[in-house]
């Protein structure tokens, strides 16, 4: 048994794959750091709208939301607990319309995209790269 169960914010995010198969990342506004688009869960609230709400939100764009590729949890700098889930998504847009809570975007090789991100982010793009490749 875990000496400190986890009281976590549940945190959605979608490895994003356009009509090119490249991945979408954005870049933060408060810290300047990569992420995959996506954000946090509302109180009961589905796993799927939440996703596609977070991704509608940030990006602007219309996405088909999958299966989920990896699950992390971790304590942030403050000891906060935190739990991520990512999802394989696609679309077959490219346009995207930022939110204020990023200020540049690009679209990458997955590759390119999981050595750009956190491990976690990473290692679910590399999740989901196997998933869109089947």
């Amino acid at each position: 048994m875990t000496e400190r169960p986890l009281c976590a914010t549940v945190s959605l995010r979608g490895v994003l794959f356009g009509p090119q198969d490249d991945v979408l990342v954005v870049k933060r506004a408060t810290d300047g750091g990569w992420e995959l688009p996506g954000g946090r869960l509302g109180a009961q609230e589905d796993a799927i709208d939440g996703v596609y709400r977070e991704i509608k939100e940030e990006t602007g764009l219309d996405v088909d939301v999958r299966r989920p590729v990896h699950a992390i949890s971790w304590r942030n700098d403050d000891d906060d607990g935190r739990f991520g889930v990512y999802y394989h998504c696609l679309t077959p847009e490219t346009e995207v319309s930022l939110s204020h809570e990023h200020t540049d975007f690009e679209w990458m090789s997955p590759r390119n995209a999981a050595k750009r991100l956190s491990d976690a982010q990473g290692k679910a793009v590399r999740r989901a790269l196997e998933e869109h490749d089947q």
